[in-house]
């Protein structure tokens, strides 16, 4: 078999307080990057110190997972944010996980929109265009995780950001080649089997089968499993057992 190689991306940290969502602990034993919450829709200071030093020690790169200022909704419920103050929130937030990154000896090496935000940068370049100047002022050296030929995609590169494309292992796609709304049945893939079966689709085929069947194609770097899916620990070691078996190397991709 070919060797190829794909990193295995999460959401991590998005607890809050006495809340916790997320097996940081486990995540970080099968994953190469570290999506974490930065206080805006999940992840208290605690909560970013801690996963910020696993990662550390076990060489998983940092991402600042951004977000509407959204945390009753999780960061899920559609927002209008006007673009400056979008772009110093999204810098906040990568200053704020900058913080416990760097004492814990590590970086943040890339930032990722989350939920709402996520989807609405699709498609939108004055909100993608926010982020992306976020992002620069943060550190013009960001890598941004996003989908590929998204809005986000083109903004985050016309400023001169680095782009990682990424696709997902437990989300279904519509024909598009865009990510099925959550609400809609069967948009999140939860047996731990098909994840796998996806991921391996993905990784060495580039492409995914959409909810209504169509093929799509999907060029990406990096896998991404929701920390926050029931099950996603089995999700992640059925992923990480079968790119092995298929021959695919799981390695940071920055």
């Amino acid at each position: 078999m070919t060797d190829l190689v794909i990193d295995l991306n999460a959401d991590l940290g998005e607890g809050f307080g006495r809340w916790t969502l997320t097996d940081d602990e486990a995540l970080l034993s099968l994953v190469t990057s570290a999506n974490v919450a930065c206080g805006f829709h999940a992840g208290d200071p605690g909560t970013m110190r801690r996963v910020c030093e696993t990662a550390a020690e076990r060489g998983v790169r940092i991402g600042a997972q951004v977000s509407y200022r959204d945390l009753a909704g999780f960061g899920r419920r559609a927002m209008d944010v006007p673009a400056d103050e979008l772009a110093d929130e999204v810098a906040y937030q990568i200053g704020a996980l900058q913080v416990f990154a760097r004492a814990a000896g590590a970086a943040v090496s890339y930032v990722k929109p989350h939920g709402a935000l996520y989807n609405r940068v699709v498609a939108d370049h004055e909100q993608a265009a926010a982020v992306a100047a976020g992002a620069r002022l943060a550190d013009p050296g960001l890598v941004v995780l996003c989908l590929p030929d998204s809005a986000m995609h083109a903004q985050a590169a016309r400023v001169g950001l680095p782009v990682a494309a990424e696709a997902f292992a437990d989300r279904a796609y519509t024909a598009a080649g865009t990510l099925v709304p959550r609400a809609t049945p069967g948009a999140v893939i939860t047996d731990p089997a098909e994840v796998a079966h996806r991921a391996v689709a993905l990784a060495r085929e580039g492409r995914v089968t959409a909810l209504t069947g169509e093929p799509v194609g999907v060029r990406a770097r990096s896998l991404c499993l929701h920390g926050d899916t029931p099950g996603a620990v089995a999700a992640a070691e059925r992923v990480r057992a079968a790119l092995d078996d298929a021959g695919v190397r799981v390695e940071a991709f920055v």
